[in-house]
Parts: structure tokens; C-alpha cells; sequence
């Protein structure tokens, strides 16, 4: 079973400069369009936007993508 997460879960995801951590701010249910592109997210296979801690910009990942993360720092 893939892991579910709701907002305020903290997380974490490999990115092109390494590993981000952040937090989640939404699930997402149906279909997005976010940045230019579309999510096809579903009620049974939901997508996360999540806010990086470091950078504070936004993204889309798929569950399987993070991680949790319970560091405080």
C-alpha cells in the first residue's frame, strides 16, 4: 500500500540538488493543472503539493516520491 500524508505532514523528496525537505499543503483528488503542467491526481491515486523548507517553492509529487520526515529542524 502506497503512504498517505495530509497537510502539515513533514517530508521529505530526492530533487536535482539533493534531498529537499518540506511540508505538505495539500492533497490532491482530481485532475490539476499547477506550473503549466496537469496532474492527473483521483481520489485513488492522490497527488501532494508541497512547500519546500529551504526555498519555499511549491511542487506536485506523487506519494510513492516522499518520504516522512520527523526532524523539527
Amino acid at each position: 500500500m502506497t503512504q498517505q500524508f495530509k497537510p502539515g505532514d513533514r517530508v521529505e523528496w530526492h530533487s536535482s540538488g539533493g534531498t529537499s525537505q518540506g511540508e505538505v499543503e495539500e492533497v490532491i483528488t482530481k485532475p490539476t493543472e499547477f506550473k503549466n503542467h496537469h496532474f492527473e491526481a483521483s481520489e485513488q491515486e492522490p497527488e501532494y503539493r508541497v512547500k519546500s523548507t529551504k526555498t519555499g517553492k511549491e511542487a506536485i509529487h506523487k506519494p510513492e516520491a516522499l518520504k516522512k520526515n520527523n526532524r523539527k529542524d
